[in-house]
């Protein structure tokens, strides 16, 4: 057993926060710079050079990528032999948030009552926490706030097998063709297929935390992945709602066994700025 003492979880899911809200990862950062290559519209190569940019501003005045600093997600990867001291984690996990979102001047935008008087919690907490049991003596952490306008974007899908994967393709189209400009593309489509109606919104939003245009593991879906970008980038949205041939810069599904008579499908969107941190205590 290995103990790890909820004042380090804390300072570490704060500095997760602080650091993805302010710098966009390389591989985002490589994939929008590798779509300016191949884009064709000169309006949407100057998008993706303001994206670019943004960037870099970010980056050397140390200020958020986007107003919009998210609801804060957490995916936590925890080790079936480490021992939790000082406190629960979920509460350490809600106080990084705290200390992360206040030191790191992000906007707080989590309302409690939502459908009432939604009222500002004033610290961006709760945060959406997702834990997973697993071998070992590590605790990994993966923050991701999420904006507001791409999770919006988000659809749930119960398809009948016999709609199979054809079904899935057009399912998939169809919500980032009906979202739009909304999500600010160019969109990351996170896809989640199988297990139960939460189990793939969970896949979906799992998928996106995966490094960017990285491939399935598994032959079958990373050939799915592969035509479902192309579709969409046939839709014509383009950066930011502007027209051109990048509206997805990746498209990546994970997939769960599910029930002979189910078939689950989810889309999680991504906008082009994909924050995203990860650390192991």
């Amino acid at each position: 057993m290995r103990d790890i003492d909820c004042k380090q979880i804390t300072a570490t899911v704060a500095e997760l926060f602080k650091e993805a809200c302010i710098r966009l990862p390389d591989d985002v950062l490589e994939a929008v710079r590798k779509a300016r290559e191949s884009e064709e519209s000169p309006v949407a190569r100057d998008v993706l050079d303001s994206i670019i940019r943004n960037s870099e501003i970010a980056g050397e005045e140390n200020i958020p990528l986007c107003q919009d600093t998210g609801t804060a997600v957490v995916i936590i990867e925890l080790g079936q032999e480490v021992h939790i001291t000082g406190g629960d984690l979920y509460s350490a996990i809600n106080e990084g948030v705290q200390q992360g979102y206040e030191e790191g001047y992000l906007r707080k935008s989590m309302v409690s009552k939502p459908f009432s008087e939604r009222a500002n919690t004033g610290d961006n907490t709760p945060a959406v926490v997702h834990t997973e049991i697993v071998p070992g003596d590590k605790l990994k952490i993966a923050v991701m706030p999420k904006g507001g306008g791409a999770e919006n974007m988000s659809r749930l899908a119960m398809l009948t097998p016999a709609q199979g994967r054809e079904g899935i393709i057009d399912f998939a189209v169809k919500t980032v063709d009906e979202a739009g400009g909304n999500p600010c593309p160019p969109v990351i489509v996170g896809i989640g297929i199988g297990g139960t109606a939460e189990q793939t919104l969970i896949l979906a939003k799992k998928a996106l935390l995966r490094k960017t245009g990285e491939s399935s593991p598994d032959a079958e879906t990373a050939g799915l992945e592969k035509e479902i970008l192309q579709r969409i980038n046939k839709l014509g949205i383009g950066p930011m709602g502007y027209g051109g041939r990048t509206t997805a810069l990746a498209v990546h599904i994970e997939v769960f066994p599910t029930h002979i008579a189910s078939l689950p499908v989810a889309v999680n969107l991504q906008c082009h700025s994909a924050r995203h941190r990860k650390a192991v205590l």
